[in-house]
Protein backbone atom coordinates (compact mmCIF):
# COMPACT_ATOMS: atom_id res chain seq x y z
CA UNK A 1 0.00 0.00 0.00
CA UNK A 2 1.09 3.50 -0.86
CA UNK A 3 2.21 5.34 2.27
CA UNK A 4 1.96 9.50 1.13
CA UNK A 5 3.04 10.75 4.49
CA UNK A 6 6.75 12.04 5.17
CA UNK A 7 7.83 8.90 6.97
CA UNK A 8 10.66 8.66 9.42
CA UNK A 9 14.27 7.50 8.06
CA UNK A 10 14.06 4.51 9.96
CA UNK A 11 11.07 3.16 9.01
CA UNK A 12 11.51 4.33 5.25
CA UNK A 13 14.75 2.09 5.88
CA UNK A 14 12.58 -1.12 6.64
CA UNK A 15 9.84 -0.85 4.06
CA UNK A 16 13.04 -1.26 1.62
CA UNK A 17 14.95 -3.72 2.96
CA UNK A 18 11.82 -6.06 3.76
CA UNK A 19 11.16 -5.54 0.17
CA UNK A 20 14.52 -6.97 -1.09
CA UNK A 21 14.25 -10.58 -2.21
CA UNK A 22 17.47 -12.46 -2.60
CA UNK A 23 18.64 -13.15 -6.21
CA UNK A 24 19.96 -15.90 -7.22
CA UNK A 25 23.80 -17.19 -7.10
CA UNK A 26 26.87 -18.60 -9.47
CA UNK A 27 30.28 -20.09 -8.82
CA UNK A 28 32.85 -17.76 -9.70
CA UNK A 29 37.01 -18.06 -10.05
CA UNK A 30 38.10 -16.98 -6.62
CA UNK A 31 40.28 -14.37 -8.89
CA UNK A 32 37.13 -12.89 -9.95
CA UNK A 33 35.79 -12.70 -6.03
CA UNK A 34 36.72 -9.64 -4.52
CA UNK A 35 33.87 -7.65 -3.34
CA UNK A 36 31.20 -10.43 -4.17
CA UNK A 37 29.01 -11.68 -1.57
CA UNK A 38 29.47 -15.59 -0.31
CA UNK A 39 26.36 -18.00 -0.68
CA UNK A 40 27.58 -20.66 0.97
CA UNK A 41 29.23 -21.49 4.16
CA UNK A 42 33.00 -22.35 3.66
CA UNK A 43 35.07 -25.08 5.83
CA UNK A 44 38.35 -25.93 5.25
CA UNK A 45 39.54 -29.08 4.13
CA UNK A 46 42.80 -28.85 6.39
CA UNK A 47 44.38 -28.28 9.72
CA UNK A 48 46.62 -24.98 9.13
CA UNK A 49 49.06 -24.82 10.14
CA UNK A 50 48.94 -28.72 8.55
CA UNK A 51 52.26 -29.93 11.28
CA UNK A 52 53.91 -28.18 14.19
CA UNK A 53 56.21 -25.46 11.83
CA UNK A 54 58.87 -23.78 12.70
CA UNK A 55 58.21 -19.84 13.98
CA UNK A 56 62.15 -18.74 13.10
CA UNK A 57 65.07 -20.10 11.14
CA UNK A 58 66.91 -21.92 14.03
CA UNK A 59 67.35 -25.28 15.41
CA UNK A 60 65.21 -28.10 16.80
CA UNK A 61 65.68 -29.74 19.76
CA UNK A 62 64.36 -30.79 23.16
CA UNK A 63 64.04 -28.28 25.52
CA UNK A 64 65.69 -30.25 28.38
CA UNK A 65 68.90 -30.34 26.54
CA UNK A 66 69.46 -25.96 26.04
CA UNK A 67 72.67 -26.11 28.15
CA UNK A 68 74.23 -28.86 26.41
CA UNK A 69 75.85 -29.10 22.95
CA UNK A 70 73.87 -30.61 20.50
CA UNK A 71 74.78 -32.72 17.25
CA UNK A 72 73.18 -31.09 14.35
CA UNK A 73 71.54 -34.79 12.49
CA UNK A 74 69.81 -33.11 9.69
CA UNK A 75 68.58 -29.32 7.75
CA UNK A 76 64.89 -29.17 7.23
CA UNK A 77 63.69 -26.43 4.68
CA UNK A 78 60.27 -25.10 3.84
CA UNK A 79 58.30 -27.34 2.03
CA UNK A 80 60.52 -30.48 2.90
CA UNK A 81 59.71 -33.49 5.64
CA UNK A 82 61.97 -34.02 8.56
CA UNK A 83 63.26 -37.73 8.15
CA UNK A 84 64.59 -37.69 11.45
CA UNK A 85 63.80 -38.48 15.20
CA UNK A 86 65.05 -35.53 17.40
CA UNK A 87 66.65 -37.77 20.47
CA UNK A 88 68.77 -36.60 23.79
CA UNK A 89 71.63 -34.09 22.40
CA UNK A 90 70.61 -33.78 18.98
CA UNK A 91 68.95 -31.36 17.13
CA UNK A 92 68.06 -30.46 13.30
CA UNK A 93 68.98 -26.79 11.50
CA UNK A 94 65.47 -25.69 10.48
CA UNK A 95 64.04 -22.71 8.10
CA UNK A 96 61.19 -20.42 9.24
CA UNK A 97 57.73 -22.33 7.98
CA UNK A 98 59.74 -25.46 7.89
CA UNK A 99 57.97 -28.77 9.40
CA UNK A 100 59.14 -29.27 13.22
CA UNK A 101 60.84 -33.04 13.67
CA UNK A 102 59.36 -35.86 16.08
CA UNK A 103 61.12 -35.65 19.08
CA UNK A 104 61.55 -31.67 19.20
CA UNK A 105 59.65 -29.07 21.37
CA UNK A 106 61.18 -25.69 21.09
CA UNK A 107 62.99 -24.10 18.26
CA UNK A 108 66.01 -21.60 19.55
CA UNK A 109 66.51 -19.07 17.07
CA UNK A 110 69.84 -18.69 15.20
CA UNK A 111 70.73 -15.53 16.13
CA UNK A 112 71.53 -17.33 19.80
CA UNK A 113 73.53 -20.01 18.36
CA UNK A 114 76.84 -20.66 18.05
CA UNK A 115 79.11 -23.90 16.53
CA UNK A 116 81.69 -24.58 18.85
CA UNK A 117 82.73 -27.53 16.83
CA UNK A 118 81.94 -28.90 13.06
CA UNK A 119 78.49 -30.20 12.88
CA UNK A 120 77.55 -29.35 16.72
CA UNK A 121 75.48 -26.05 17.84
CA UNK A 122 74.99 -24.46 21.64
CA UNK A 123 72.21 -22.09 22.60
CA UNK A 124 73.95 -18.89 23.82
CA UNK A 125 70.77 -17.11 25.11
CA UNK A 126 69.19 -17.25 28.78
CA UNK A 127 65.75 -18.75 27.39
CA UNK A 128 63.67 -19.12 24.82
CA UNK A 129 59.81 -19.49 23.96
CA UNK A 130 58.66 -22.72 21.96
CA UNK A 131 58.81 -20.94 18.63
CA UNK A 132 56.80 -23.32 17.57
CA UNK A 133 52.97 -22.78 15.49
CA UNK A 134 51.02 -26.11 16.42
CA UNK A 135 49.27 -28.10 13.99
CA UNK A 136 45.45 -26.73 13.52
CA UNK A 137 46.54 -23.75 15.94
CA UNK A 138 44.78 -21.42 13.27
CA UNK A 139 42.23 -23.48 11.62
CA UNK A 140 41.20 -27.18 12.07
CA UNK A 141 40.46 -29.40 9.07
CA UNK A 142 36.37 -28.87 9.02
CA UNK A 143 35.90 -25.57 10.71
CA UNK A 144 33.81 -22.60 8.79
CA UNK A 145 36.28 -19.96 8.11
CA UNK A 146 33.61 -18.33 6.21
CA UNK A 147 29.96 -17.71 6.28
CA UNK A 148 27.39 -17.15 3.77
CA UNK A 149 26.51 -13.28 3.30
CA UNK A 150 30.54 -11.98 4.04
CA UNK A 151 31.73 -9.95 1.58
CA UNK A 152 34.71 -10.91 0.05
CA UNK A 153 37.89 -8.43 0.72
CA UNK A 154 41.27 -9.49 -0.12
CA UNK A 155 42.43 -10.89 2.83
CA UNK A 156 39.64 -13.60 2.51
CA UNK A 157 40.64 -14.32 -1.17
CA UNK A 158 44.04 -15.61 1.08
CA UNK A 159 41.77 -18.25 3.41
CA UNK A 160 39.97 -19.46 0.44
CA UNK A 161 42.72 -19.87 -1.43
CA UNK A 162 44.68 -21.66 1.51
CA UNK A 163 41.71 -23.72 2.38
CA UNK A 164 41.35 -24.98 -1.02
CA UNK A 165 38.61 -23.05 -2.83
CA UNK A 166 40.07 -22.20 -6.18
CA UNK A 167 35.97 -21.28 -6.53
CA UNK A 168 33.10 -20.39 -4.44
CA UNK A 169 29.73 -19.67 -4.72
CA UNK A 170 28.46 -15.97 -4.58
CA UNK A 171 25.27 -13.97 -4.65
CA UNK A 172 24.57 -12.73 -8.46
CA UNK A 173 25.65 -9.48 -9.46
CA UNK A 174 22.37 -7.20 -9.18
CA UNK A 175 21.85 -5.32 -12.69
CA UNK A 176 21.66 -1.71 -11.72
CA UNK A 177 20.09 1.10 -14.84
CA UNK A 178 21.10 5.19 -13.47
CA UNK A 179 18.55 7.74 -15.00
CA UNK A 180 19.09 11.44 -14.72
CA UNK A 181 16.53 13.51 -15.72
CA UNK A 182 16.21 17.17 -16.66
CA UNK A 183 15.79 19.40 -19.54
CA UNK A 184 18.61 21.51 -17.70
CA UNK A 185 21.72 18.87 -17.95
CA UNK A 186 24.19 18.29 -20.28
CA UNK A 187 26.81 15.83 -20.06
CA UNK A 188 30.30 15.48 -18.74
CA UNK A 189 32.04 16.27 -21.79
CA UNK A 190 29.49 19.26 -22.55
CA UNK A 191 29.90 23.17 -21.60
CA UNK A 192 26.31 24.53 -20.57
CA UNK A 193 25.40 27.62 -21.09
CA UNK A 194 24.41 29.67 -18.07
CA UNK A 195 20.99 28.18 -17.73
CA UNK A 196 21.83 24.66 -17.80
CA UNK A 197 24.07 21.98 -15.15
CA UNK A 198 26.15 19.28 -16.37
CA UNK A 199 25.03 15.72 -15.08
CA UNK A 200 26.87 15.03 -12.10
CA UNK A 201 24.66 12.60 -10.78
CA UNK A 202 25.05 10.05 -13.01
CA UNK A 203 29.21 9.54 -12.77
CA UNK A 204 28.71 9.93 -8.71
CA UNK A 205 26.43 6.90 -8.31
CA UNK A 206 28.09 5.27 -11.14
CA UNK A 207 31.23 5.34 -8.67
CA UNK A 208 28.97 4.72 -5.68
CA UNK A 209 27.76 1.53 -6.87
CA UNK A 210 31.62 0.36 -7.83
CA UNK A 211 31.76 -0.32 -4.19
CA UNK A 212 28.93 -2.77 -4.53
CA UNK A 213 28.97 -5.64 -6.82
CA UNK A 214 26.59 -4.49 -9.36
CA UNK A 215 26.84 -4.49 -13.25
CA UNK A 216 25.68 -0.72 -13.56
CA UNK A 217 24.27 0.67 -17.15
CA UNK A 218 23.80 4.33 -17.58
CA UNK A 219 20.81 5.52 -19.60
CA UNK A 220 21.62 8.65 -19.97
CA UNK A 221 19.62 12.02 -19.73
CA UNK A 222 15.66 11.95 -19.89
CA UNK A 223 14.46 15.56 -20.90
CA UNK A 224 11.62 16.85 -18.91
CA UNK A 225 9.28 15.01 -20.99
CA UNK A 226 6.36 12.42 -20.21
CA UNK A 227 7.05 10.55 -23.23
CA UNK A 228 10.71 10.37 -22.94
CA UNK A 229 11.00 9.43 -19.16
CA UNK A 230 8.31 7.08 -19.51
CA UNK A 231 10.08 5.41 -22.86
CA UNK A 232 13.78 5.39 -21.09
CA UNK A 233 12.17 4.33 -17.99
CA UNK A 234 10.66 1.20 -19.78
CA UNK A 235 14.09 0.08 -21.45
CA UNK A 236 15.70 0.84 -17.86
CA UNK A 237 13.30 -1.32 -16.42
CA UNK A 238 12.94 -4.21 -18.72
CA UNK A 239 17.30 -4.53 -18.76
CA UNK A 240 17.99 -4.21 -15.20
CA UNK A 241 16.78 -5.32 -11.09
CA UNK A 242 17.17 -2.07 -9.47
CA UNK A 243 16.59 1.77 -11.73
CA UNK A 244 17.80 4.85 -9.91
CA UNK A 245 16.59 8.01 -10.97
CA UNK A 246 17.75 11.02 -10.34
CA UNK A 247 15.60 13.99 -10.33
CA UNK A 248 12.15 14.92 -10.92
CA UNK A 249 10.53 13.66 -7.63
CA UNK A 250 10.07 17.08 -6.26
CA UNK A 251 6.68 19.24 -6.09
CA UNK A 252 7.60 21.31 -9.52
CA UNK A 253 5.66 21.09 -12.61
CA UNK A 254 7.84 19.33 -14.49
CA UNK A 255 8.77 16.59 -11.61
CA UNK A 256 7.35 13.90 -13.55
CA UNK A 257 8.85 10.97 -12.54
CA UNK A 258 6.49 9.87 -9.44
CA UNK A 259 3.31 9.85 -12.01
CA UNK A 260 5.54 7.81 -14.69
CA UNK A 261 6.39 5.32 -12.12
CA UNK A 262 2.63 5.06 -11.38
CA UNK A 263 1.81 4.63 -15.13
CA UNK A 264 3.85 1.73 -15.58
CA UNK A 265 2.42 -0.11 -12.31
CA UNK A 266 5.14 0.61 -10.29
CA UNK A 267 3.00 0.26 -6.23
CA UNK A 268 5.15 3.29 -4.35
CA UNK A 269 5.54 2.18 -1.12
CA UNK A 270 6.99 5.75 0.20
CA UNK A 271 7.06 8.94 -1.74
CA UNK A 272 9.04 11.84 1.10
CA UNK A 273 11.39 10.76 3.94
CA UNK A 274 11.68 12.93 7.01
CA UNK A 275 15.51 13.31 5.63
CA UNK A 276 17.79 16.58 5.17
CA UNK A 277 19.12 16.11 2.72
CA UNK A 278 16.73 14.16 0.49
CA UNK A 279 13.04 14.53 1.22
CA UNK A 280 12.12 14.06 -1.59
CA UNK A 281 13.12 10.45 -2.13
CA UNK A 282 10.43 7.70 -3.90
CA UNK A 283 11.01 3.82 -3.64
CA UNK A 284 8.51 1.68 -5.20
CA UNK A 285 8.07 -1.89 -6.74
CA UNK A 286 7.14 -3.79 -9.98
CA UNK A 287 6.48 -6.97 -10.03
CA UNK A 288 7.39 -9.54 -12.85
CA UNK A 289 3.68 -10.13 -14.45
CA UNK A 290 3.35 -5.92 -14.65
CA UNK A 291 6.75 -5.10 -15.81
CA UNK A 292 7.38 -2.51 -18.56
CA UNK A 293 8.43 -4.89 -22.02
CA UNK A 294 10.85 -4.05 -24.42
CA UNK A 295 11.07 -6.09 -27.22
CA UNK A 296 10.20 -9.21 -25.23
CA UNK A 297 12.75 -8.92 -22.94
CA UNK A 298 11.91 -9.56 -19.51
CA UNK A 299 14.12 -10.83 -16.11
CA UNK A 300 13.02 -12.92 -13.67
CA UNK A 301 12.63 -11.11 -11.09
CA UNK A 302 10.81 -7.56 -9.90
CA UNK A 303 11.99 -4.43 -10.67
CA UNK A 304 13.15 -2.09 -7.86
CA UNK A 305 12.72 1.49 -8.57
CA UNK A 306 14.35 4.69 -6.82
CA UNK A 307 13.49 8.10 -7.40
CA UNK A 308 16.33 9.96 -5.77
CA UNK A 309 16.81 13.84 -5.19
CA UNK A 310 17.95 16.16 -8.40
CA UNK A 311 20.71 17.71 -5.67
CA UNK A 312 23.76 16.17 -5.79
CA UNK A 313 24.81 15.93 -2.39
CA UNK A 314 20.80 14.73 -1.60
CA UNK A 315 21.65 11.84 -4.39
CA UNK A 316 25.06 11.15 -2.81
CA UNK A 317 23.05 10.73 0.60
CA UNK A 318 20.18 8.80 0.11
CA UNK A 319 22.46 6.79 -1.89
CA UNK A 320 24.82 6.18 1.05
CA UNK A 321 21.98 5.66 3.66
CA UNK A 322 19.23 4.05 1.85
CA UNK A 323 20.10 2.86 -1.49
CA UNK A 324 23.27 0.86 -0.51
CA UNK A 325 21.88 -1.49 2.56
CA UNK A 326 18.99 -2.36 0.32
CA UNK A 327 21.39 -3.23 -2.69
CA UNK A 328 23.50 -5.65 0.00
CA UNK A 329 20.30 -6.56 1.32
CA UNK A 330 19.73 -7.94 -2.08
CA UNK A 331 22.64 -9.96 -2.40
CA UNK A 332 22.65 -11.51 1.10
CA UNK A 333 25.20 -9.64 3.07
CA UNK A 334 24.18 -7.97 6.16
CA UNK A 335 25.47 -4.45 5.87
CA UNK A 336 27.20 -2.33 8.60
CA UNK A 337 28.04 1.20 7.84
CA UNK A 338 31.05 2.41 8.75
CA UNK A 339 30.66 4.28 11.66
CA UNK A 340 32.91 5.77 14.83
CA UNK A 341 32.66 7.80 17.51
CA UNK A 342 34.55 10.65 17.87
CA UNK A 343 34.53 14.04 19.74
CA UNK A 344 32.99 17.40 18.26
CA UNK A 345 35.23 20.18 17.84
CA UNK A 346 32.55 22.80 17.52
CA UNK A 347 28.87 23.14 18.48
CA UNK A 348 26.38 22.10 15.92
CA UNK A 349 22.80 23.91 15.69
CA UNK A 350 20.17 24.23 13.58
CA UNK A 351 17.02 25.90 13.55
CA UNK A 352 13.92 23.76 12.42
CA UNK A 353 14.32 19.90 13.55
CA UNK A 354 11.11 18.28 11.92
CA UNK A 355 13.87 16.01 9.70
CA UNK A 356 16.67 13.64 10.39
CA UNK A 357 19.74 15.86 8.91
CA UNK A 358 23.23 14.44 8.16
CA UNK A 359 26.22 17.58 8.60
CA UNK A 360 29.32 16.97 6.46
CA UNK A 361 32.16 16.85 8.65
CA UNK A 362 36.22 16.44 8.70
CA UNK A 363 38.43 14.82 10.87
CA UNK A 364 40.73 17.64 12.79
CA UNK A 365 44.64 16.29 12.92
CA UNK A 366 43.49 16.70 16.74
CA UNK A 367 41.31 13.81 16.24
CA UNK A 368 38.28 15.74 16.70
CA UNK A 369 35.24 16.33 14.05
CA UNK A 370 34.48 20.08 12.80
CA UNK A 371 31.55 21.46 10.14
CA UNK A 372 32.85 21.84 6.56
CA UNK A 373 31.21 25.15 5.32
CA UNK A 374 28.10 23.85 2.90
CA UNK A 375 25.56 25.89 2.10
CA UNK A 376 23.24 23.73 0.45
CA UNK A 377 21.96 20.39 -1.10
CA UNK A 378 23.65 21.46 -4.49
CA UNK A 379 26.69 22.14 -2.71
CA UNK A 380 28.93 18.88 -3.69
CA UNK A 381 31.87 20.01 -3.94
CA UNK A 382 31.29 20.67 0.14
CA UNK A 383 31.47 16.82 0.47
CA UNK A 384 35.14 16.67 -1.35
CA UNK A 385 36.65 18.27 1.94
CA UNK A 386 34.41 16.20 4.39
CA UNK A 387 35.57 12.73 6.27
CA UNK A 388 32.15 11.96 7.53
CA UNK A 389 28.33 12.82 8.24
CA UNK A 390 27.37 13.81 11.96
CA UNK A 391 23.38 12.68 12.59
CA UNK A 392 21.26 14.99 13.95
CA UNK A 393 18.20 13.52 14.96
CA UNK A 394 14.18 14.41 14.75
CA UNK A 395 13.38 16.85 17.62
CA UNK A 396 17.68 17.70 18.34
CA UNK A 397 18.64 21.39 17.56
CA UNK A 398 21.96 21.46 19.15
CA UNK A 399 24.81 19.16 20.06
CA UNK A 400 27.53 20.52 22.35
CA UNK A 401 31.18 21.19 21.41
CA UNK A 402 33.14 18.05 23.40
CA UNK A 403 30.09 15.52 22.48
CA UNK A 404 30.96 11.96 21.43
CA UNK A 405 28.71 11.50 18.43
CA UNK A 406 28.89 8.68 16.04
CA UNK A 407 29.91 10.08 12.49
CA UNK A 408 29.42 7.67 9.26
CA UNK A 409 32.82 7.69 7.39
CA UNK A 410 32.17 8.58 3.71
Amino acid sequence: MRIEKMLPFDEALRIALDSAHKLGSERVDIAQATNRILAEDVESDIDMPPRDRSVFDGYACQRQDLANELKIIETIRAGMPPKKTIGPNQCAKIMTGATVPGGADCVFMVEFAENPTAGTVRFTGEKTEDNIRPQGRDIKAGQVVLRSGTRIRPQDIAVLALVGHAEVLVAQKPKVGIIATGDELVEPHSKPSPWRLRNSNSPQLAAQLESVAVVVTDYGIAKDTTDEIDRTFKKAASENNVVLLSGGVSMGDFDLVPGILKQNNIELLFEKIALKPGKPTVFGIVSRASRPRIAGKMPATQVYCFGLPGNPVSTFAVFELLVKPFLYKLIGHDYKPPNVLMPLDETIGRKVTLRREWIPVTITDAGTLRKVEYHDSGHINALCGADGLVCMDVGVAEIPKGTIVQVRLI
